[in-house]
C-alpha cells in the first residue's frame, strides 16, 4: 500500500511538473489571430472570465477558459483596465496580459492646426475614424452647450495642438481638452500682458491672437503686426484687416477678395465697423497669443506683404504707399 501511496505521489508530481512546464511555454508561445491585427474592446466592469471572452471573439483563436485561469493565476486578473487594444501577430499571453493590466490602449493622433477656424477643425475631427462622433448632429451652439459653454462662440477656444486619444473616445471628450488647453494658453499669455498692449480683457486678448495669426506669414513678424493693431485700437483707427472680411463671409467665400466684399458690412468686417470683431476668427496659437499681448514697441500703423512670407511695416501713410507700389504693383 505505502508503495502504492508513493507511486501515486509520483505521478502526482510529474503531473504538476508537466502542467507547469506547459503553462511555462504556454504563456510564451503567439497566441494565432484571425487576422494580422484584431482590436479588443473591454467595457468597464468586465469580469475576467468576460474578458478572456472577450479577447476570443476579437479574434484570438484560444480557449477562453485557459486565457481566464492565466489571468486569474498570474495575479494580475484584477489589474486589468478596461480600454480598446490593438493585438498584432505574435503577441502572447504573457504580453496580451501585461498590455491588458498596464492599460496600453492602441492610441491615435489628431493636429489641429494654427489658424484654423472650427467649420476646419469639425471636418478634421469627423474623418477620425477611431472616434466616436457623439457631436456630429450638434450645431456650434449645441455643441458649446454640451462643452459646458452655452451661448459662448466655439472660434478660437480650442488650442491648436496634436492630440492622442484612445480607438473609441468621443469628439466630445477632445473638444474638452483643446477647450481647457487654450483656457491656459489664455490665462498664462494674459497673465505676462505688457502696458504696450490696448487689449482690455482676455477675451479681447484672444480675438486680437487670432487675426494675428491669419495676418502673419513670417512667425519673426508677429509682434510687429500685434503692434499695428494695438496701435489702431489705441488710437480708434478701424483695423480693415482682410481675414476677418473672410471670416465674415463664411463658406460663401470663393478665394478672390473683391472690392464690394470689404463693403459688404457682417459683424466681422473691420472695414465697416471700428474695434474688434465679436468672436476670434481662428485658432491662435501660443506664439500668437504672447504677441497679441506683448506687442513690439513700434510706432507702425500700416503693413503689406513683400511677397516672401515677410511685411513691410509703416508710421506713415505715404510710406505704406510706397511699400504697397514696391511690394504690390511693381513700381
Amino acid at each position: 500500500m505505502r508503495r502504492f501511496f508513493s507511486t501515486v505521489f509520483f505521478l502526482a508530481v510529474l503531473a504538476t511538473l508537466a502542467a507547469a512546464g506547459y503553462a511555462w511555454w504556454w504563456v510564451r508561445q503567439p497566441l494565432p489571430l484571425a487576422a494580422q491585427m484584431v482590436d479588443v474592446d473591454i467595457e468597464p466592469g468586465t469580469l475576467p472570465r468576460g474578458v478572456a471572452q472577450a479577447v476570443v471573439d476579437a479574434g484570438v483563436k484560444a480557449n477562453p477558459e485557459l486565457l481566464y485561469w492565466w489571468f486569474r493565476l498570474s495575479g494580475q486578473a484584477r489589474q486589468i483596465k478596461a480600454g480598446s487594444y490593438e493585438l498584432e501577430a505574435g503577441v502572447t499571453p504573457r504580453r496580451l496580459l501585461r498590455k491588458l493590466a498596464r492599460g496600453e490602449e492602441s492610441l491615435r493622433a489628431v493636429t489641429l492646426v494654427e489658424g484654423w477656424n472650427i467649420r476646419q477643425v469639425r471636418a478634421v475631427l469627423a474623418k477620425e475614424d477611431a472616434l466616436r462622433h457623439d457631436t456630429a448632429s450638434l450645431d456650434d451652439a449645441a455643441l458649446m452647450a454640451l462643452l459646458g459653454r452655452p451661448g459662448q462662440h466655439p472660434e478660437g477656444r480650442f488650442f491648436p495642438d496634436t492630440y492622442t486619444y484612445a480607438k473609441g473616445s468621443t469628439e466630445s471628450a477632445l473638444f474638452k481638452r483643446a477647450m481647457r488647453a487654450m483656457d491656459k494658453r489664455l490665462q498664462a499669455a494674459w497673465a505676462q500682458r505688457s502696458p504696450q498692449a490696448a487689449t482690455h480683457s482676455p477675451e479681447e486678448a484672444l480675438i486680437l491672437a487670432s487675426i494675428v495669426e491669419k495676418e502673419t506669414g513670417k512667425g519673426a513678424d508677429r509682434p510687429l503686426v500685434s503692434a499695428v493693431f494695438n496701435n489702431r485700437l489705441r488710437i480708434g483707427m478701424p483695423l480693415q484687416t482682410d481675414p476677418t472680411v473672410i471670416y465674415g463671409l463664411g463658406a460663401s467665400f470663393d478665394g478672390n477678395l473683391r472690392k464690394a466684399d470689404l463693403l459688404t458690412d457682417t459683424p466681422w468686417n473691420t472695414y465697416t465697423r471700428a474695434g474688434l470683431p465679436p468672436t476670434p476668427i481662428a485658432m491662435p496659437g501660443r506664439a500668437s497669443l504672447l504677441a497679441a499681448v506683448q506687442p513690439a514697441q513700434s510706432k507702425a500703423i500700416y503693413f503689406v506683404a513683400r511677397g516672401d512670407g515677410s511685411s513691410h511695416f509703416s508710421e506713415t501713410l505715404d510710406e505704406h504707399n510706397r511699400a504697397v507700389n514696391k511690394y504690390q504693383r511693381g513700381r
